[in-house]
C-alpha cells in the first residue's frame, strides 16, 4: 500500500507538470518561457502555422509587411525575460531605437514631429503651437510619468485587483495616490488641463487607441501611454515577426514542444478542473494545466467548449478593429517619418461614428508606418517601391455585421485620395493587400475583430479585465485581452503573470518536490 501510495504521488507530480498553452501569441510563447525555464513539460498548440499571433507578416508584390503592431515600446520587460532565462535579447535580435518617434499631420499639410529626447520634442512643440503649448506638453509628460510610475510596480506588473486592493498596495497613501491618477475624468478632460490647441489634444488622445477605446470615454490614466513611448520605441530589424521567432527560438531551447496548423476544439474538464485539450481531429492531449492564450471572448463563446464556458468571464464591450492595407508604391515626394498620422478634422464625430453608430467614419483618421523609411527622410525616399502598412480605426463588427464592400470602397476612396495628395503614387496596379474587421474575426474567432480585447472606457474598465486565474481550477488565461491590458509589452506581462500564477497554485497543491522516496515518504 505505501509504494503504491507512492507510485500514486509520483503520477499526479508528473501530470501536474504538464501544461498546454492555448495560441502562440506573445503572451503565450512568455507564459511559455517562464513555465519550461521551472522545469514544468510544456506544449503549445498553435491554430496558424506559424507563431506571433496578432504580430503577423503579409507578402504583397512579394515582398513581406508588418501588418499587426509596429511599434516596439517597454524593452524593458523583454530583457528581463531573456535575461531570468539566461540569454540576452540583443543577441537573439537587433533593435533600433528611432529618434523621431512619430509624425503627425493635420488639414493643413503642417508636420509635428515627437521625438525621443523629450527637450527636443518640446521645443518642436513650441515651435508648433507656442511658448504656452510647449510648457503644458512639459506639464502633460510629467503626469503621464508620474501616473506611470505609480501604477508599474502596484497594478502592471502584478496579479489583477479591484479598486480597494489598489489603494491597499499604494501604501499608506493609498487612497490620495487614486485619486492622483484621475480614474473618474477622461482623457479627453484631462488633456485640457495641460493644451488648449485642439491639434495637441487631439495628438495625446489618440493614446487611447493603443488599448482599442476613445478619448472621451478612455479615463485619464491612458495618458501612462505617452511616457511609455516617450520612453523609448524601437524598431525590429527584419520586422516585428522577428520578435515572435526569437521568443520561440528561446522556448524551444527550454524544451517547449511547438504543435502548429493544430485547431484546439474543446478544453477538457476531469474532477471540477482543467485536464487538457481535446483538438479538431480528436486527438486528446492531456495536461494538468491549460493556458489560453486568446481573447476571452473565444472561452465565452463556447469555441473552445461548453465546460470552459461556463467558466469564462462575461461579455465586454468590444474595442476597437481596423481596416488595414498592405501596399508596395512609390513615394518619392513623401514626407514621411516611419511612423505616421493623418488626423481627421473632426475627432469626436470620428470616434461617435466607430462606437455609437458602429459604422466607419466618413473621413478617418489614418496611420501610416512606411516601412522602409529610417530617421533620414532621404533614406528611403527615391523612386524604388516602398513597404507601407495602413490603418483606420473601425467598429468590431465583423461577426455579426461585416463591413458591406460598399463601404469598404467608400473608406478606400477617401483613404487612398489622401495618401496620393501626400505623394505616394497609388493607381489600380498598386500592389495590396486588405483585411477588414471581418478578416480579424476569422484570425482571432469571436471577437468580431476587435484587436484589443474589451474597450477600456470608464473608471472600473482596467479592474473588469480578466485576470490570469479563471473560475476553472487549472485554467488561466494570457494575451492582450487579459489583465494588464492590450499591446505588445502588456501582452507578454500578462503571460507572465499566467505563469506566475500557475505556478504558485501548483505548489501549493503539490508542495514536495520531484521524485518520491521509497518506502512511501516524500522529500518536504
Amino acid at each position: 500500500m505505501i509504494a503504491s501510495s507512492a507510485t500514486d504521488i509520483e503520477c499526479e507530480n508528473l501530470a501536474a507538470q504538464k501544461v498546454i498553452v492555448v495560441g502562440a501569441g506573445i503572451g503565450g510563447l512568455c507564459c511559455a518561457i517562464d513555465l519550461a525555464r521551472s522545469g514544468l513539460a510544456v506544449t503549445v498548440v498553435e491554430r496558424a502555422a506559424a507563431c506571433g499571433g496578432k504580430m503577423r507578416e503579409v507578402t504583397v508584390g512579394g515582398r513581406t509587411i508588418d501588418a499587426g503592431p509596429t511599434v516596439l515600446t517597454m524593452r524593458w520587460i523583454f530583457d528581463a525575460l531573456f535575461a531570468d532565462a539566461d540569454a540576452d535579447l540583443d543577441d537573439a535580435l537587433s533593435l533600433c531605437p528611432l529618434e523621431t518617434l512619430a509624425r503627425h499631420t493635420w488639414g493643413d499639410g503642417r508636420p509635428l514631429d515627437l521625438f525621443a529626447d523629450l527637450d527636443r520634442s518640446a521645443d518642436a512643440v513650441g515651435a508648433f503651437a507656442g511658448k504656452a503649448e510647449a510648457a503644458g506638453y512639459r506639464a502633460f509628460h510629467a503626469e503621464a510619468k508620474g501616473v506611470f510610475d505609480s501604477l508599474k510596480s502596484t497594478f502592471l506588473t502584478q496579479q489583477k485587483t479591484g479598486p480597494l486592493g489598489l489603494t491597499g498596495r499604494f501604501g499608506l497613501a493609498g487612497a490620495a495616490n487614486l485619486f492622483r491618477l484621475r480614474p473618474y475624468e477622461t482623457l479627453w478632460r484631462a488633456l485640457g488641463d495641460h493644451f488648449h490647441d485642439p491639434r495637441l489634444r487631439q495628438l495625446f488622445g489618440r493614446y487611447a487607441t493603443y488599448c482599442g477605446s476613445s478619448p472621451f470615454q478612455a479615463p485619464a490614466t491612458l495618458m501612462l501611454v505617452a511616457h511609455v513611448e516617450q520612453a523609448g520605441v524601437w524598431r525590429v530589424e527584419g520586422g516585428m515577426a522577428r520578435l515572435a521567432e526569437a521568443l520561440e527560438r528561446l522556448a524551444r531551447r527550454l524544451g517547449v514542444i511547438f504543435r502548429f496548423s493544430m485547431q484546439v476544439d474543446t478544453i477538457l474538464i476531469q474532477n471540477g478542473r482543467a485536464a487538457g485539450v481535446e483538438l479538431a481531429d480528436g486527438e486528446v492531449i492531456a495536461a494538468g494545466a491549460v493556458v489560453v492564450n486568446a481573447d476571452p471572448a473565444a472561452l465565452t463563446s463556447g469555441a473552445l467548449g461548453v465546460g470552459a464556458a461556463r467558466r469564462a468571464p462575461p461579455p465586454a464591450p468590444r474595442s476597437l478593429s481596423a481596416v488595414t492595407w498592405g501596399l508596395v508604391a512609390r513615394a518619392p515626394g513623401a514626407n514621411l517619418a516611419h511612423h505616421n498620422v493623418l488626423f481627421s478634422s473632426d475627432y469626436s464625430a470620428e470616434f461617435d461614428d466607430i462606437f455609437r453608430r458602429a459604422r466607419l467614419p466618413g473621413s478617418p483618421t489614418i496611420y501610416i508606418c512606411a516601412q522602409d523609411r529610417r530617421e533620414a527622410p532621404e533614406s528611403a525616399a527615391g523612386c524604388s517601391p516602398e513597404r507601407f502598412l495602413v490603418l483606420v480605426n473601425a467598429p468590431a463588427r465583423g461577426d455579426q455585421a461585416p463591413l458591406s464592400s460598399e463601404e469598404i470602397m467608400s473608406c478606400q476612396s477617401d483613404v487612398f485620395g489622401r495618401l496620393r495628395r501626400i505623394g505616394l503614387e497609388i493607381g489600380p496596379e498598386t500592389p495590396s493587400v486588405l483585411a477588414t474587421p471581418a478578416t480579424f474575426n476569422a484570425l482571432f474567432p469571436a471577437t468580431g475583430g476587435a484587436l484589443y480585447g474589451q474597450a477600456t472606457h470608464g473608471w472600473k474598465a482596467a479592474f473588469d479585465r480578466p485576470g490570469a486565474r479563471t473560475r476553472l481550477p487549472g485554467l488561466y488565461l494570457a494575451g492582450g485581452g487579459t489583465h494588464p491590458g492590450a499591446g505588445v509589452p502588456m501582452a507578454a506581462l500578462s503571460g507572465r503573470l499566467a505563469a506566475r500564477c500557475l505556478k504558485a497554485d501548483r505548489a501549493s497543491m503539490f508542495p514536495w518536490r520531484r521524485g518520491a522516496m521509497p518506502g512511501g515518504t516524500s522529500t518536504p
